[in-house]
């Protein structure tokens, strides 16, 4: 595994899939860290470059890199390959966090991990062939998900309904819907209830996750996460005009979003001219957040 920080961790060997089980049952032994432990520790990095107290850090949330990157194994990539990404992310979020911020490093490291692992699913799957625009990737990494909502579970192509709810809330064009789509069912769906040995003995993959309990930190991460992103979008959609703010809440921030019959009506234009504005408005919130999470990173790494 490339090691882009500085940090060194004693982390398990991790091979390939065969030696996953190890791996995982390995990572669990280490100790999941309390508030005021992982403060003192994170101090000793930050101030004094402290090595074992990174080793620390690291080894305490391996786990929550597993947990991560088996989100993301639906690609058809090697999991120990995503977790060994996920791994590097989660090197450089100990590397540059600042505990003095508030901020759990499980919180922040998820950023990390989440970002490392996605630039490696987007290079495996050579994305820049179709397109690397904010919305084709938006597409790539949400399709699966809208599928399953949708009950769209078949590998074939998607029915014209489906491909039309797609592409309204992802705002991408039908044909990208449909070319990813078939792009990815070409790469198979790996299911969490695989067995882990041939002989069926060793349990499902997802049993090596499994806690007797919720994993605190992240319970905490999830919250704080949300909370976050709460606040980006707030702060975003204060960039756009009140038509702006109004249409792309209802279409994309409602429980029961409205149609754009529904909103050219009350604008007095034509459907395709409200579906134009929530087009440039939905751009413009993306760059505001991309911006915003940007100088928020700037600001935590400074």
């Amino acid at each position: 595994m490339a090691n882009g920080s500085n940090v060194p961790a004693k982390i398990p060997a991790l091979g390939g899939d065969a030696s996953l089980n190890r791996y995982l049952s390995e990572v669990r032994k280490f100790p999941l860290l309390k508030p005021e432990q992982e403060y003192m520790l994170a101090k000793r990095y930050s101030e004094h470059k402290d090595q074992e107290a990174a080793a620390q850090l690291v080894t305490s949330h391996l786990r929550l890199v597993a947990k991560i990157a088996m989100g993301f194994r639906g690609y058809g990539l090697p999991v120990s390959d995503l977790i060994s990404e996920g791994n590097v992310g989660l090197m450089q979020g100990v590397k540059k966090f600042e505990p003095d911020r508030g901020f759990r490093l499980a919180t922040y490291a998820m950023w990390w991990i989440r970002a490392s692992i996605q630039e490696y699913v987007l290079r495996s799957w050579s994305l820049v062939k179709m397109g690397t625009t904010a919305a084709q990737k938006k597409l790539f990494f949400n399709l699966r998900r809208m599928k399953n909502n949708l009950e769209a579970f078949e590998d074939g192509d998607l029915s014209p309904e489906d491909v039309n709810k797609i592409s309204t809330d992802l705002g991408v064009a039908e044909h990208e819907v449909v070319n990813m789509n078939r792009r990815m069912s070409m790469g198979g769906d790996a299911s969490l209830n695989v067995p882990l040995s041939e002989d069926g003995d060793g349990g499902q993959w997802q049993d090596t996750l499994e806690d007797d309990g919720p994993l605190h930190d992240q319970q905490i991460a999830d919250a704080q996460e949300a909370d976050f992103r709460h606040d980006m979008l707030t702060e975003a959609m204060g960039s756009l005009n009140e038509r702006e703010q109004h249409i792309l809440a209802e279409r994309r921030l409602s429980e029961d979003p409205k149609t754009l019959e529904d909103l050219s009506k009350v604008y007095e234009v034509s459907r395709e001219r409200i579906r134009q504005i929530e087009v440039r408005a939905f751009e413009k919130l993306q760059k505001a957040m991309l911006r915003i999470a940007g100088e928020k990173q700037l600001l935590t790494a400074s």
